[in-house]
């Protein structure tokens, strides 16, 4: 799942510390695709100190909502709707179309939460800007971050760009596609098939706005076993 919809799991939840524990594991990546960070397995660096243990206990639920999601059947079967969808506009095109409607259908669910106001997001902003860095700063460390400034320069920039506000608009959704996808292919998409990607998936979105509840409700229940 996406940051928005590791948030809607923590929407009422006071403490910034799990909030952004909850997004951490993906902020880590997007500051840098080759860190494997593992604090989990190391539980007791972080256990004595209550902002630490707080992100720990979040970074913890973030993958326990990964897993579950993508072991679900919906995971599983609108991947595989919308990449039906994809297929067509994607022959001249590098990008693996499973790839595509995986994380595609990832940013439409956080497209939806948002459209149907089942979240803030100036809220989630809030809690990141209410983190305290030294706490974070000492998590990463003990986690073998390789290079805390390095990931508080993406932070930062996250923060102040709230880049997630654009997420309201579907046509915005096809370009944080292509953005993604250049991180692994020089030329995704011409223009046309960006163009083409948003018109497939506003086809693909008015199926998944009559379901798009149910995996939260799935998944929410188990979380909190």
């Amino acid at each position: 799942m996406n940051f928005l919809s590791h948030y809607y799991f923590e929407r009422h939840n006071p403490n910034p510390h799990i909030v952004i524990g909850t997004v951490l594991p993906d902020f880590a990546k997007n500051a840098n695709k080759d860190w494997n960070l593992y604090p989990q397995k190391s539980e007791e660096k972080f256990i004595e100190h209550e902002a630490q243990n707080g992100i720990l206990i979040g970074w913890k639920r973030h993958l326990k909502v990964d897993q579950l999601f993508h072991s679900s059947s919906f995971f599983a079967e609108e991947t595989a709707k919308l990449k039906q969808f994809l297929l067509p506009i994607l022959a001249d095109s590098p990008v693996r179309p499973s790839f595509l409607a995986h994380i595609g259908v990832e940013l439409l669910l956080d497209h939806l939460l948002v459209e149907n106001q089942r979240i803030k997001i100036n809220d989630f902003y809030d809690h990141l800007e209410n983190v305290d860095d030294n706490a974070l700063n000492d998590f990463l460390h003990k986690a073998g971050c390789p290079d805390n400034e390095q990931f508080f320069k993406f932070f930062t920039s996250f923060k102040s760009s709230r880049y997630l506000l654009s997420y309201q608009k579907l046509e915005n959704i096809s370009y944080a596609l292509q953005r993604i996808c250049m991180r692994l292919w020089a030329h995704p998409f011409t223009e046309d098939t960006v163009y083409l990607l948003t018109e497939q998936l506003t086809i693909y979105k008015a199926q998944l706005a009559s379901n798009y509840q149910d995996i939260y409700k799935e998944i929410e229940p188990e979380l909190n076993k």
